[in-house]
């Protein structure tokens, strides 16, 4: 049975990788890692759960003995907005923090997920289609931190033979945790105004158009890839994956067919409209899907059904004035 540890586990993505991976392989063989020093009860009642900041390699590579940790899902990252604004902080945990998990696995043999993201691209990418190989020089902090981090990946691979693995992830849209401070944010905080009859004033232009992906999409693909075949896989690291692809003006017309009364209004933020801009509109996923079987549950139309239904749920009603 493997025994994993994941970083970031309160992060947006790890608040939900965790409990999918404690079903698949047991609650006492996922140790979750985060920075923050009162994670959700359910991280701690229903697994190990160790505070660490990701910068601190002794006490990371420790953790790894301790529970003879064998797969790292390093999540830990700053994300587009807020590294912008923080960015030696950002390099500090986006670069050096995957040096520590690389070194980690280095010492104790472990393999790795390292999630790269769309904003690995840049102005000077194809924005149709972007290719899995093409030119990568992206205008914004982040992206130049996720660069690094798959050519750290690949070198670690290449030279220590460190099983390193990963995906470019689009934009997440989750009903779980709340936006992290990305750039594509306005596609969940749009579902929140929504159901809590508030106007909605977007930050991103009606025509900026990016791939997208659902949460529960993007989790089978982190663990799909880390359990596929490493004798089909043409590249370890950084597949593109994408699953649906809109803009704001699109999304906002898919939950006016189900909230008919529902506004949205633009505000457009200069600095995340600009991030925007410099990324691919479209990822050729191809590769991926035939490498390792890639294949999208979610369109926009099932995603935002879903959507609806689930934060529906775990919002308050809505009161009436």
């Amino acid at each position: 049975m493997k025994r994993i540890l994941v970083t970031g586990a309160t992060g947006q993505i790890g608040t939900e990788l965790v409990p999918e991976l404690r079903k698949r392989y047991g609650n006492q063989n996922v140790v979750a890692v985060g920075h923050r020093k009162e994670p959700s009860s359910d991280l701690i009642e229903q697994g190990p759960f160790v505070a660490i900041d990701i910068r601190d390699r002794s006490k990371l590579t420790k953790t790894v003995a301790s529970f003879g940790i064998d797969t790292i899902y390093h999540l830990a990252s700053l994300l587009s907005a807020v590294a912008e604004k923080q960015p030696h902080r950002a390099w500090e945990i986006n670069v050096d923090g995957l040096i520590n998990v690389l070194e980690t696995a280095r010492l104790h043999n472990c393999s790795v997920f390292f999630p790269s993201s769309i904003a690995a691209f840049g102005p000077s990418t194809p924005p149709n289609n972007a290719p899995q190989e093409t030119i990568q020089r992206p205008s914004t902090l982040y992206g130049i931190t996720k660069v690094t981090g798959e050519l750290l990946c690949d070198y670690y691979y290449s030279r220590y033979g460190i099983d390193c693995r990963g995906v470019r992830f689009p934009g997440l849209i989750s009903y779980v945790a709340p936006p992290g401070g990305g750039t594509t944010d306005y596609a969940v905080d749009i579902f929140h105004a929504a159901l809590a009859g508030q106007r909605y004033q977007c930050f991103l232009g009606p025509e900026t158009r990016l791939d997208m992906m659902y949460m529960k999409d993007a989790l089978r693909a982190a663990v799909q890839l880390m359990e596929a075949d490493a004798a089909k896989l043409r590249f370890h690291n950084s597949y593109n994956i994408s699953a649906m692809n809109f803009t704001p003006e699109e999304i906002y017309g898919a939950i006016l067919s189900n909230i008919p009364d529902f506004e949205m209004v633009y505000e457009v933020d200069p600095l995340r409209q600009s991030i925007a801009d410099s990324w691919p509109n479209s990822l050729d996923d191809s590769m991926a899907r035939s490498d390792w079987g890639w294949q999208p549950r979610f369109d926009l139309e099932t995603m935002t059904a879903d959507m609806l239904t689930q934060l529906a749920d775990r919002l308050p009603a809505k009161q009436e004035v």
